[in-house]
């Protein structure tokens, strides 16, 4: 009898676990299918708005459901055009994307060229604040919209992997044109680009402005669900799942998407910037660039006012006064 009682006992126990295994099994499943769903949408640029954006007055649940299914990644039209007079120019990638770009020299004979990146979601409308105060300092500037951004063709966006081919572009461009003296300048993804470009086509400029680069393409996810009002234990394994699907979707090295290995290729004078508000990028991914950074001729500037924006926009003068720094110094072979 006691036999039978145990034996019954055993079987019970053995069901529970088989029962518990498969509801891990099948959460494991829907994990990876909401993961693979959201890769998808993360790196796809509509033309429409979207109509799934989170915000942080949204419900506990409505915030859960629209994150875990994907956002629409809305492209953002251009709007302005540059008051200055410039040059329109289209380059063509190795798949044949049509990429836009404006270039314009000053006046007087330039000092250099500044070649600017915009961000994710963004286009190089957005850095035409920054393209004139560069203009004005007496250097010639080109700006561009990365694949599947403002004017350039595309549907897919790789949050700054394959963008670092319209880097390489760009760049050949002004080296044909005689350029000795050849400044990047990028924000957010624009900077990260600007980054991989340098790794993996040992591009020497001579000098780089970095704003707000984030360190790796998990971490980019992780503050995409930090603005959106999450802090759950679960994003970190949720933007490593939909890092590796990003990979497997887009034939691309997701995982190794990291700031800090392309920095360590980079010789020339850098001036880092980041806002202390900043939801996407934290400090700690900051001072891991930084520190990264083969040059030793490099600068960290934190802006205790501005968060992921314009540092321009946001602090003036102090962006001024650190721009005119940089320039000064190189000119002069001074450090940072």
């Amino acid at each position: 009898m006691r036999e039978s009682t145990t034996h019954k006992a055993n079987s019970k126990i053995k069901n529970y676990f088989k029962w518990a295994l498969w509801v891990i099994l099948v959460q494991f499943i829907l994990f990876n299918i909401s993961a693979a769903l959201y890769a998808y949408k993360f790196t796809r640029v509509y033309d429409a708005p979207s109509s799934n954006t989170v915000s942080k007055q949204s419900n506990i649940l409505t915030k859960t459901w629209r994150f875990f299914s994907g956002p629409m990644q809305r492209k953002m039209a251009v709007e302005a055009k540059p008051v200055f007079k410039y040059e329109n120019i289209v380059f063509h990638t190795k798949n044949k994307l049509a990429i836009n770009a404006w270039y314009a020299r000053p006046d007087s004979i330039a000092k250099g060229t500044v070649i600017l990146f915009h961000g994710w979601l963004s286009n190089k409308s957005i850095l035409l604040p920054e393209a004139s105060e560069f203009l004005y300092d007496g250097y010639a500037v080109l700006l561009i919209d990365l694949r599947a951004h403002g004017n350039s063709e595309g549907k897919v966006t790789t949050i700054g992997i394959k963008e670092s081919e319209e880097v390489k572009l760009v760049w050949d461009y002004i080296v044909a044109k005689g350029e000795k003296h050849i400044f990047l300048y990028g924000i957010s993804m624009g900077a990260v680009a600007v980054c991989k470009a340098i790794s993996d086509f040992s591009l020497n400029p001579s000098g780089i402005i970095m704003e707000m680069p984030f360190e790796s393409m998990q971490s980019i996810i992780q503050g995409k669900a930090r603005a959106q009002g999450f802090q759950s234990f679960v994003i970190k394994p949720f933007s490593f799942f939909v890092t590796f699907w990003m990979g497997v979707e887009r034939s691309i090295a997701a995982l190794q998407h990291k700031t800090a290995n392309y920095v360590s290729k980079i010789n020339c004078p850098v001036l880092l910037q980041w806002g202390v508000n900043d939801e996407y990028v934290l400090r700690n991914e900051t001072d891991k660039i930084f520190k990264a950074i083969a040059s030793k001729n490099k600068k960290l500037v934190v802006y205790e006012n501005a968060g992921h924006e314009s540092l321009l926009i946001k602090e003036p003068e102090k962006w001024r006064t650190e721009i005119e720094i940089f320039f000064t110094h190189i000119n002069n072979g001074l450090p940072l």
